[in-house]
């Protein structure tokens, strides 16, 4: 089966806050560099796991991983808004074989989904429906998450499914590295902010708009280094990914969820996205992966960086 590997961070404040011109350059070219992989390689069908940032998913039921047989964007901080092109059937057929292999995961057939998903779909293809797309949300911010170990099993099963459907697939992880936005917590909040946590689907525009601002001046504050946020840790950012390139992904089973919060914040929970995806390539058998591209970057609160990756068995058909 043909199979094809692209994981990227997203940000929300592309757009409202920007670090120098140089910087969103290079990364431009680096995106682009992605999308011109991504069309080369001309996907059947598109598997992306990514996060949610209590946008879609919600304590009224907070899945640790959930597979959408129907989806929309919601269209956070501008990012595009609309029907995702699932194919239901086999979405369902997805979620039936990793179940199957002993992983619970929900299905959902009303699935909201926010700029991790859509930003992913944007930069890789230029919108929202222009391959047949399979969302995959893996729980990275709502205490209790599952474990590494689960997401990398998750991701196995994903792509032991794969292997048997004969199509040419394109796997993405959407997620930050080392970062602390300010996503509220339920442990402590108001009972407003606990009602917005439990039921917030759907907001007025005028909630939307005050959260996004709330999210840029936090942005501000960080980057002037007046913020209680945790810092970026480039150290622990490339750590993970040589680790991803180097293909042996079992080493991450042993990483606690209390060690990831420790070296790479309360949002760093997002690499199970990456760990997800690499193991959905590698149940396809042995990879090559590059590092496109790492940059801690204050203005987007991220640890931003690009990854590809191939099986090795295409590696050596292309030379």
């Amino acid at each position: 089966m043909p199979i094809h590997l692209e994981c990227l961070s997203h940000t929300p404040l592309r757009g409202y806050f920007d670090p120098a011109p140089d910087v969103v350059a290079e990364i431009d070219r680096v995106q682009a560099a992605a999308r011109q992989r991504v069309r080369a390689f001309d996907p059947e069908l598109i598997v992306v796991f990514a996060p949610d940032h209590f946008n879609g998913f919600f304590y009224d039921v907070m899945p640790p991983f959930c597979i959408g047989a129907a989806a929309r964007a919601i269209g956070d901080f501008d990012s595009p808004a609309g029907p995702l092109p699932v194919p239901g059937e086999l979405a369902e057929a997805l979620a039936a074989s990793v179940l199957a292999a002993d992983i619970d995961v929900s299905l959902s057939y009303r699935m909201q989904v926010d700029h991790g998903f859509a930003e992913a779909l944007d930069v890789l293809t230029c919108g929202l429906d222009r391959y047949p797309v399979v969302p995959v949300f893996i729980n990275s911010v709502a205490p209790p998450m599952a474990s590494l170990r689960r997401a990398r099993l998750l991701g196995d099963a994903t792509g032991r499914f794969l292997s048997r459907t004969g199509k040419r697939v394109l796997v993405v992880g959407s997620g930050g590295i080392s970062h602390e936005p300010p996503v509220p917590e339920l442990a402590g909040a108001s009972a407003e902010v606990a009602e917005r946590l439990i039921a917030g689907r759907n907001p007025s525009a005028e909630a939307r708009t005050t959260r996004q601002a709330r999210t840029v001046a936090a942005a501000r504050s960080f980057t002037a280094g007046d913020s209680p946020l945790r810092p970026l840790n480039p150290e622990w950012d490339r750590a993970f990914l040589t680790q991803l390139a180097a293909g042996d992904l079992t080493v991450f089973d042993s990483m606690s969820n209390d060690a990831i919060t420790r070296d790479g914040g309360k949002s760093a929970h997002e690499i199970r996205t990456w760990v997800a995806a690499f193991a959905t390539l590698a149940a396809c058998g042995l990879y090559r992966a590059s590092l496109d591209y790492y940059r801690a970057i204050p203005e987007w609160i991220a640890g931003f960086a690009t990854m590809h990756a191939t099986p090795l068995s295409a590696a050596a058909t292309a030379t």
